[in-house]
Formats: C-alpha cells, structure tokens, sequence
C-alpha cells in the first residue's frame, strides 16, 4: 500500500459561519498548496450572509484542492442534519424546530442534494498524532476519560455513550465539582470554562464553538480559534508544521453593526 504523504501544513480554521468573501480572503492569502491539509473546524452555516456559498466553496476545495480539505461537525450542521431527518421521520417535531430556527428551513430550501453531501461527510474530530493534536468544534468535558481515536470505534459506542462523546461538538464550561458538560447558561460563576482545566490527555486541542473577540485564546493544553467573523471579529487559521512553532492568520470580517444582523 503506498504511504500518505505527510503534509507539509496542517491549516485549522475557525467557525465561517456563512462568510463566504471573508473565507475567500483568508483562502486567498493562505496560499494553499497540493501538500497542505485543511481541517474546517465546525459551524460553516448561519447567522452569515451566504452560507449556501461557504459550503459550496469548501466542495470545491474537497473536489479540486488544491489543499486536502475536511470538516469537523459542529453544533449548527449538527441542527441542520436533525432538522432533515425529522422531515421524514418526525415532521411536527422538524415543524417545531423551524418555528423556533427560520434558517433551517431556509438553508433547506435554498440547498441541493450536492451541498448535503458536505454536511453527511462532517467528521466527529480530526486527530493529528505526528503534531500530538486532536481538533473538535467544541471541547472536552472534564469527565471524558477516553477518546475514540478512530472513527469507527465512534460508531460502535452505545447509544448513551454516542450522546456523551457529542458533547464534544457543545462543551463551554463545565461543572467546578466534577468536570461534567454543562448547558449553555447552565454555569455558575465559578464552574470553569473547559479549557482552563484541561489537563491535555489527549494531546493538545485546537477548537472553536466559543467566541474570543480579542484573537485566538491560548489555553495550557488547548487553542481557540473562533475569533467572531460573524460578529465583527475576525476569520482565523491555525498553520501547524512539524518541528516549527504554530502560526496564526486571521483577516477581518463584519463590522460588527452589520454582523449582529445575523445572529439566529
């Protein structure tokens, strides 16, 4: 069997969130290359101006390059997923989901069977053992004890197990007692956000999901890279290389007048 390549950078990428001139930019001065690696971290869709546009853009790459390009599932494909299914299976429950999240029905109908396909191909995580780092949209409860680095050992967890091992695309903060998930809203001032006690077992995390308007927030053992593009912040990439320090690029997005149109 012939042996992968190593790539020559492994590139992270924070929460697009439906901005597609603002991924074109930052695209553009990456100046990718047929030996990089391209790791979206999660939340292509919403809130944004053109999401249809983003998840064509990253077809595109995944079709023709010229870097090797993946995504990782976030909260809001993660919606976008369910909302599909219960179409056929549960429909009030998907009505019930649209009156409370237009943009899911939006997305759908403005979608094709084409731009599905890149959401159906979403992966749980990316694990980069060469660079001793594990990439999530979200982040890791304090209780998780092992991780599945394969992704068909995923597939064999039970059913309670799986919705455990999700929260990985939700975490924020966590119980200060006993490291457990913790609902958006659920925390208590002095529960911690979960990469401040991250003790790094299973190697160094780079994630997004949670917002950090000032650039990217460097953690012990984690990094986040949701800098806000759809917020007024910025759209950010994490450039990792063997043997040399990781480097940071971020271009600007929404002034955040217009941005904060979007939310939803």
């Amino acid at each position: 069997m012939e042996a992968v390549p190593t790539p020559s950078r492994t590139i992270f990428i924070g929460d697009v969130h439906g901005m597609l001139d603002t991924l074109d930019q930052l695209l553009a001065e990456l100046k990718l290359t047929a030996t990089d690696r391209l790791i979206f971290l999660g939340d292509l869709i919403d809130k944004g101006p053109d999401p249809v546009g983003v998840i064509r853009r990253v077809a595109e790459l995944q079709a023709r390059g010229p870097a090797e390009t993946h995504v990782l599932r976030g909260n809001h494909e993660d919606n976008h997923l369910r909302f599909r299914r219960n179409l056929t299976e549960r429909p009030g429950i998907a009505q019930a989901m649209a009156d409370s999240k237009p943009v899911l029905d939006e997305f759908f109908t403005q979608s094709s069977r084409a731009d599905w396909n890149v959401l159906d191909n979403t992966l749980p995580f990316w694990h980069c053992p060469d660079l001793n780092i594990l990439a999530v949209h979200g982040g890791i409860p304090g209780n998780m004890e092992t991780f599945p680095f394969d992704w068909h050992d995923v597939e064999r967890l039970s059913k309670s197990e799986q919705q455990h091992f999700k929260k990985i695309w939700l975490t924020r903060y966590v119980d200060r007692e006993t490291g457990k998930f913790l609902g958006l809203g659920k925390q208590h001032p002095d529960d911690p956000f979960w990469a401040e006690i991250y003790d790094g077992r299973f190697g160094h995390v780079v994630f997004g999901h949670e917002v950090f308007m000032d650039g990217p927030a460097f953690f012990p053992h984690a990094t986040g890279i949701d800098t806000g593009a759809v917020h007024g912040g910025t759209l950010t990439a994490l450039i990792c290389t063997r043997d040399r320090p990781p480097e940071t690029l971020s271009v600007p997005g929404y002034p955040a007048s217009i941005g904060t149109r979007f939310e939803g």
